[in-house]
């Protein structure tokens, strides 16, 4: 298989295997004009298999909710088809606006202009809680 390489844009890469749909879906790609190369289970010393996201255009990510879906995951910035920056995801200690509350009860019911946050709580268990009212996600 091939796949072209590309000059200004962005890689997603040691995303775990079968994630890339999730991220490619949560994450607004299909909303994207750009060329946008998906690869699934490709073979990786380090993880086994993996998936890889390259996006043929310098975009936004939002790195809170990449973090969420897939820690571990690593964003290449490629700039005249050279690497130039290589960013690792992390579990991030605060969501904003990824997820909703699901307590009826919560201010953010009520308050639609509130902003949703949620904390991480147990990062080995990956528990984050509202915020306001500390409902687990």
């Amino acid at each position: 298989m091939h796949i072209d390489s590309i000059k200004e844009g962005i890689v997603i890469d040691h995303i775990t295997a079968g994630n890339a749909m999730t991220i490619y879906t949560l994450l607004g790609f299909d909303k994207l004009e750009c060329s946008i190369a998906i690869i699934k289970n490709v073979s990786s010393k380090k993880m086994g298999k993996k998936d890889i996201i390259k996006i043929d255009s310098n975009i936004d990510i939002n790195l809170e909710a990449l973090g969420y879906i897939d820690p571990g995951v690593t964003i290449d910035i490629i700039k005249d088809s050279v690497l130039v920056e290589k960013r690792s995801v992390d579990l991030p200690e605060k969501l904003h606006g990824v997820l909703k509350c699901k307590n009826p009860r919560c201010i953010t019911s009520c308050e639609q202009e509130l902003e949703q946050v949620f904390v991480l709580t147990d990062k080995d268990k990956k528990i984050y809680r509202c915020m306001y009212c500390e409902a687990k996600a």
